[in-house]
């Protein structure tokens, strides 16, 4: 029952999602070819192209590949949000696990093998997003600034700092224009192991989530990271040294962010232009709201979204729905899943404000009067 009742929110924000994507293909409907307006039938012909676009070998493949970032970045979220600590820095430290995982592949260069080259890439652009996250945790855990403000702010300093790396030393030399080298080039391209495109990083994101789950589910670490979410002031008294579990969530918040954003360069994009960037780390709070913070939910989230976006062509072509419509649905989701955090965070609120005490005046009739 515990486990139903936990579906039911992440559930009806889906089907409600649905349902207002589904009134607004029919509202636009007339401005589909063939299609008379408010046609019915056209949010069921996109739904079902979007469904179709997945089943096939090479849906389930790109599902996949789509979603491989997503639980990363989303476990990295998740885990914060496990730790009271909201991180929105998820763009820039996806920004910065690719530009980590660049620069460790232009440094070696074409002389070493894949089996050196692929891990110490990954291994350095994880770092580097786990340095970009341990900024706003050492902020918070010293000065107290917020995370949401530190993190949102450093988003705009990581992404000129990967136009700077890009146009600067990671650039190729002599060419046209500003462009790194292609990861294949320096043997630090993820291998392809299922059908078309699926690459090793499918296999690197399974394998993270059963490692977040029992890091939080079953190591002294996690319980203090869930105690001092769920009450800090609790795990402080505690004994629990809480400043240091918010600079080591951070730290780790960022290194599966960079981790994701190590493993799309190596594995999909393989090259950057100044203009590189990434809707990614956004993405991923939806997932992990989706996904209720637990590495297994956020595993089927990422799936959900993944679908989604492997889908959403076949939508466009089957249909004449464009693809955006992913991006809408994405949104209203997350509404539905904000709008019922705040009211049960409310709800909770207002259920232990203690009552005023209602004390009689001398002189009084009415024992319900407050001085």
């Amino acid at each position: 029952m515990r486990f139903l009742r936990a579906l039911a929110e992440p559930a009806a924000a889906i089907g409600l999602a649905l349902v207002v994507g589904g009134i607004g293909i029919a509202l636009f409907s007339g401005l589909v070819p063939g299609h008379s307006p408010f046609d019915i039938g056209l949010p069921l012909k996109a739904y079902g192209a979007l469904i179709g676009g997945v089943a096939s070998p090479n849906g389930i493949t790109s599902t996949l590949v789509y979603a491989t970032p997503l639980v990363l970045a989303g476990l990295g979220v998740a885990i914060g949000f496990k730790a009271g600590l909201f991180n929105i820095g998820g763009r820039g430290q996806f920004l910065m696990g690719a530009v980590g995982a660049m620069a460790v592949a232009t440094a070696i260069g074409a002389g070493a093998g894949p089996w050196i080259t692929i891990p110490l890439a990954l291994l350095g652009g994880a770092a580097l997003g786990g340095a970009a996250g341990f900024i706003p945790g050492f902020l918070k855990a010293t000065s107290g600034a917020h995370e949401v403000v530190t993190t949102i702010m450093l988003n705009y300093v990581f992404v000129f700092v990967t136009y700077w790396a890009i146009s600067g030393p990671l650039a190729l030399p002599n060419a046209p224009q500003p462009i790194t080298a292609d990861v294949a080039t320096r043997n630090a391209a993820l291998p392809i192991l299922l059908g078309r495109d699926g690459n090793l990083g499918i296999f690197i994101a399974l394998a993270a989530i059963p490692i977040m789950w029992f890091l939080l589910y079953r190591t002294t670490i996690g319980f203090e990271i869930r105690a001092a979410g769920a009450n800090p002031d609790a795990a402080r008294y505690g004994g629990m040294r809480t400043r240091r579990l918010i600079v080591m969530t951070m730290t780790l918040s960022g290194f599966l962010c960079g981790l994701a954003g190590a493993v799309t360069l190596l594995g999909v994009v393989h090259q950057m232009a100044p203009g590189y960037d990434t809707t990614i780390g956004f993405d991923a709070i939806t997932v992990a709201l989706l996904g209720r913070s637990n590495p297994i939910g956020v595993c089927f989230a990422g799936l959900l979204f993944g679908a989604m976006r492997a889908g959403s062509q076949a939508m466009q072509i089957q249909a004449g729905v464009p693809a955006e419509l992913v991006d809408a649905l994405q949104a209203i989701i997350l509404l539905f899943l904000i709008v019922n955090i705040l009211r049960r965070v409310l709800g909770r609120w207002s259920r232990r404000r203690p009552e005023r005490p209602q004390i009689a005046l001398p002189g009084t009739l009415d024992a319900g009067v407050v001085p």
